[in-house]
């Protein structure tokens, strides 16, 4: 992956699209797949806010069921199946426990229709993916952290995980790998009309600070949070905050579904690298789209939703680390009176200004692939293409086009005989699918690069600069937070800090003075 902003002058582009995260990477490489000529651009770096600040998750949202969103839950169910296959590297299997409780909201017998009604949506036949029941017994034997107070049993139902932001990074290589142009700190400025319809746009090299004009016959804006900040698209709009805590490990390799007690909302404990993912919150946001945090009211609340729970409760000391995203809905006269985020629908929509532009509106990680393949169906349609959505029957870029256990089990041999150890070989297969390749061979020419960054976590040295040197990554920050998440994963000190910096300096041809520079935007992660 190569960052090539002078190259965006050269042609006239079909389609435009405005903003990085996860709706335009799916936009860029479905377009590309179809041979439209195609240019994505993104003011920060790929999946630079909520599309790195998600749980993590690919899933139909069992909680849907209860406002009786079957259609929403139905399509997210086949997007989970249809990328557990296409994508099996990048997403993965995981199951989900709900433990009951006596006297909790909703009792067995609730619990056991809608589980089935989910397993029926999914039209999913295999074993591993339907719902099962435990006793009290067996099911603390799979969450031994849980209290056992006034436990009845529980059960445990299947969806799938990933990491959002190397999802939203492979569909960026997709669609370079395609044809398309993919730059990112690169803003757009200004939205060019002809004949009072958009025509193109001039967009700023964040890096450089020159500007250049692009003509594109189509443009789409897949911009999230700032779709809110200006018109037409500030109408549509209603945003949420969710902030989510890296905590301690206690769980095995299952996660939680819960509820919290105090308002009765779910939030999720999820395995992630080896420790705890907690979250998420939901509440309104009307604040600073640049500047979204994590404030002290959403940490207690989730601690405290997490410790109606747990055997031994957490404190502000065990927060590892934590992240904040903000969601956009659609905004209607119904979400507008409705007193909380919660209740407002994740599904998506496209709107189109009276200038032609494109704006995407809502949605979720897990049917971004489809809602996308909608609006590169419109775009077409403007265009006079006839070309069909391909991303359905693609296999990832990453992925194995053999299959994919035996593929694994091959590649897991060969990192152990290069020393790699087993957790961090696994979670370099997953990050890295068949580009795990290069990153072996640069081992075997320096076998240092097998060991870890940082002991506790499994992340090796040969990770870090093959993402420094092949992921397109600009500041020390996006290799650190979203090429592999370290930032919110433990936290390092100065001196750890630096030591990474400087490993990655020759490869991003840092001087002094741009290493501490770097170093100094990743300050407000470090512990000093």
């Amino acid at each position: 992956m190569k960052r090539d902003f002078a190259a965006l002058q050269h042609q006239p582009f079909d389609l435009l699209v405005c903003g990085g995260g996860i709706y335009g990477a799916w936009t860029a490489y479905d377009a590309a797949l179809r041979g439209l000529k195609v240019a994505i651009v993104e003011q920060s770096d790929w999946a630079g806010a909520t599309s790195s600040a998600s749980s993590k998750l690919i899933h139909g949202g069992l909680r849907y069921l209860e406002t009786y969103d079957f259609k929403l839950v139905g399509k997210s169910l086949k997007e989970r199946t249809l990328l557990l296959h296409n994508a099996p590297h990048r997403v993965w299997p995981l199951r989900f426990g709900v433990p009951v409780y006596a006297q909790q909201r909703l009792n067995r017998l609730q619990l056991k229709l809608g589980l089935t009604l989910y397993d029926f949506l999914a039209h999913d036949p295999k074993s591993g993916m339907q719902h099962r029941y435990f006793n009290a017994e067996q099911f603390t034997a799979h969450f031994p952290a849980l209290t056992e107070a006034s436990l009845k049993g529980g059960f445990t139902y299947a969806d799938a995980q990933t990491d959002d932001a190397r999802l939203v990074l492979e569909l960026i290589a997709g669609a370079q790998q395609a044809g398309a142009h993919c730059v990112n700190y690169c803003k757009l400025v200004q939205l060019l009309e002809t004949g009072g319809k958009a025509s193109g746009a001039i967009v700023r090299d964040q890096l450089t600070q020159s500007e250049l004009e692009i003509r594109a016959q189509q443009i789409v804006f897949t911009t999230g949070q700032w779709l809110a900040q200006e018109p037409p698209s500030w109408e549509w709009c209603r945003l949420a905050k969710g902030i989510h805590l890296l905590m301690p490990a206690v769980l095995n390799d299952e996660a939680l579904l819960l509820t919290a007690q105090s308002d009765g909302r779910v939030f999720f404990m999820i395995p992630w690298y080896g420790l705890t993912l907690l979250g998420t919150t939901d509440t309104d946001f009307t604040g600073d789209v640049d500047t979204v945090r994590a404030d002290d009211s959403d940490i207690d609340y989730l601690l405290a939703a997490a410790n109606g729970y747990l055997k031994t409760p957490w404190t502000k000391a065990d927060v590892i680390g934590c992240f904040a995203g903000v969601r956009v809905f659609k905004q209607s006269s119904k979400t507008a009176a409705s007193g909380s985020p919660s209740a407002v629908s994740r599904d998506w929509e496209l709107k189109t200004a009276a200038n032609g532009a494109h704006y995407a509106i809502g949605g979720k990680i897990t049917s971004s692939r489809q809602d996308a393949a909608c609006i590169v169906d419109t775009v077409c349609a403007q265009l006079g293409v006839s070309q069909s959505c391909a991303t359905q029957h693609n296999r990832f870029p990453w992925a194995p086009q053999e299959d994919f256990p035996a593929w694994f089990a091959v590649m897991q041999s060969r990192a152990e005989q290069l020393g790699i150890d087993p957790d961090s070989a696994k979670w370099l297969l997953r990050r890295h699918g068949t580009q795990a390749d290069g990153i072996f061979r640069s081992i075997e020419a320096d076998r240092s690069l097998a060991q870890r960054i940082v002991p506790a976590l499994p992340f090796i040295a040969a990770d870090l600069l093959h993402c420094a040197t092949h992921e397109m990554a600009v500041h020390l920050d996006d290799l650190l937070r979203r090429r592999l998440p370290l930032l919110i994963l433990t936290k390092l000190t100065q001196d750890q800090l630096q030591r990474i910096a400087l490993q990655v300096a020759a490869a991003l041809q840092w001087d002094d003075k741009r290493v501490l520079d770097e170093m100094e935007r990743c300050a407000p992660w470090i512990t000093h």
